[in-house]
């Protein structure tokens, strides 16, 4: 066998590996997709085809919870969360990586160190302190403890560090102020790195269940987690309903997620760089 044909071999190889592992890691999204269309009972007996209770489950849904609200409120909060969570930490990343200080670097280890801190251990004085501000059951009471975190404004810093520190010379001395350069001239070279963050903090926020679970105490404020969360907690479950549930909301993430991955690849290769 010549190195040809070893090598041949080994790419088709390679494929092979590689569309195995794909098929695994698409088969939960299938089976997911595929038991929305189904009743319980064909659920449980793991069938794997198109059913025709589509309608019927989506009708149930619709009439036995809130899912509207839900999910309205879901998106909401969503992108409230990430618009401005984006601002907040692009604008602390950028000051951190363009001004100089001599205590920033002692500033952010000090953030970094945050990151070890368990968001368990910071629910109860969170929970005090939004219930004295009558913030429970309202929008702001789900956005402001993410609204700064210290894994953004690091991510944000480290892409600032390829951000041509010239051009923001430059436009000083045109007389340009330091707010227009941040939103003209620091917000469009490194978007990229914006659709990373955003995904991320959108992913992030829209799956959030421990924080909304105590402060979204009325089904009228309930998010998707915790919907999806009370469809199980009967005696019974109806899994066609729950699969239907799951889709719709797995579908805002997909939609994020593809139309924005070019940009997420860059924005995360210019964060390991």
């Amino acid at each position: 066998m010549t190195k040809y044909s070893v090598k041949y071999v080994h790419s088709i190889m390679k494929y092979i590996f590689l569309v195995i592992v794909c098929l695994f890691s698409v088969f939960p999204f299938y089976f997911m997709v595929m038991s929305a269309t189904n009743l319980s009972v064909d659920v449980i007996t793991g069938k794997l085809t198109f059913g025709k209770a589509l309608v019927q489950n989506f009708k149930t849904l619709v009439s036995s919870v809130k899912l509207g609200t839900a999910f309205w409120n879901s998106l909401r909060n969503t992108v409230v969360s990430t618009l401005l969570s984006l601002l907040v930490c692009s604008m602390a990343g950028y000051g951190f990586q363009v001004y100089k200080d001599k205590k920033k670097d002692f500033l952010m280890k000090i953030l970094l160190l945050s990151m070890m801190l368990p968001f368990a251990s910071l629910m109860v004085p969170l929970f005090k302190m939004f219930s004295k501000a009558h913030l429970i059951n309202t929008m702001w009471g789900f956005i402001l403890p993410f609204i700064s975190t210290a894994f953004l404004i690091f991510f944000f810093r480290q892409n600032t560090k390829s951000f041509p520190i010239e051009t923001v010379q430059a436009a000083r001395v045109d007389g340009l102020g330091e707010f227009g350069i941040f939103m003209r001239i620091y917000m469009p070279i490194m978007m990229p790195t914006f659709a990373a963050a955003g995904i991320v903090t959108f992913m992030t926020s829209w799956n959030n269940y421990l924080w909304p679970l105590i402060m979204m105490q009325s089904k009228d404020t309930q998010t998707m987690p915790l919907l999806i969360t009370g469809l199980t907690a009967g005696y019974t479950t109806d899994y066609g309903i729950l699969m239907l549930a799951i889709s719709l909301f797995t579908l805002p993430i997909v939609v994020v997620f593809f139309t924005q991955q070019r940009h997420f690849v860059s924005g995360v290769l210019g964060s390991v760089k």
